[in-house]
């Protein structure tokens, strides 16, 4: 018999936690109470019954993408959206994109329900936001999504572009086929940032480093989208030119996106070392643009 998805409310009433199988989702609405109400209502209406969607067409989402889908739910159809940028130049499958796909849905059905000021839906790290006239959210930064303690933060403002930010990396929930600690991205949807986090984090590697090691990835999870593709699974000592080079070579695909319109700004992470690309100051503590010639080093 399947279990139905856990709802509960948080923190005296001000968050909602909608949790089904590997879908586990933090979500926080400001407004008037009604409006919140209603929308934690959607939410939690919307919720019920997404995974099985999901699972129904999950052959066709661990497959590798291409121009066309046959795709039919929205979230499924979302996922392939996101990740279409990216399937004439490398292998990638639409589940690079659940997560942020996911909350961006859930995010729709609460705005579609009711007027609110500001929410977030977080699922796991990966967030999709409203940000009405004057709000704005703040982030955290990690050195590693596997570990506590906020390195920095940024401020989103709703009159940013960015309205989703995701992460990727080797410590995250998915396996990476590259060694970044982290790669959080920022762009206009959820979506888009969990593909772009992924593209980014798979290219921050050495080829070929005695000091990392890798598994394929169906010897690890045998159903992964992955198959046979090669996984990180630990990284030794590197020194500070080859932890310059990794980091260098997934700064010019995040350049390269950028330059695209996909994403608005990323932020990369691999051995205590940062890089910050965007047109923007996206930490808000500096008075001009962060690029890959002013990079913070943590």
């Amino acid at each position: 018999m399947t279990r139905p998805p856990q709802i509960a409310l948080l923190s005296h009433g001000r968050r909602l936690h909608l949790q089904d199988g590997p879908i586990d989702l933090i979500i926080e609405a400001r407004g008037a109470s009604g409006e919140v109400r209603a929308a934690y209502e959607a939410a939690a209406l919307r919720f019920t019954g997404l995974l099985d969607e999901l699972c129904a067409e999950l052959t066709e989402l661990r497959t590798a993408a291409a121009e066309r889908t046959s795709l039919k739910g929205v979230v499924a159809r979302r996922m392939h959206a996101a990740v279409a940028p990216y399937a004439a130049d490398c292998f990638i499958t639409p589940m690079a994109a659940v997560a942020g796909s996911v909350a961006e849905e859930i995010l729709d059905a609460m705005l579609r329900a009711a007027t609110l000021d500001r929410a977030y839906v977080n699922n796991g790290g990966d967030i999709a936001l409203h940000l009405g006239v004057g709000e704005h959210f703040s982030l955290g930064l990690m050195d590693r999504p596997d570990r506590d303690g906020v390195m920095r933060t940024m401020r989103i403002d709703a009159n940013d572009p960015v309205r989703g930010v995701a992460t990727s990396g080797r410590h995250g929930r998915s396996f990476s086929l590259g060694i970044a600690d982290a790669v959080t991205v920022l762009a206009a949807t959820a979506s888009h940032a969990d593909a772009a986090a992924t593209i980014i984090a798979n290219v921050v590697d050495l080829p070929g480093h005695p000091a990392i090691i890798r598994k394929p990835a169906n010897e690890l999870q045998p159903d992964s989208d992955l198959g046979a593709r090669l996984v990180t699974r630990d990284v030794g000592e590197l020194s500070h030119d080859e932890i310059a080079a990794a980091l260098e070579s997934g700064a010019e695909c995040a350049r390269q996106l950028f330059d695209r319109g996909l994403i608005e700004g990323a932020v990369l992470q691999l051995c205590g070392d940062m890089l910050v690309i965007g047109s923007k100051d996206i930490e808000r503590q500096r008075s001009r643009p962060i690029t890959l010639e002013n990079a913070v080093h943590a």
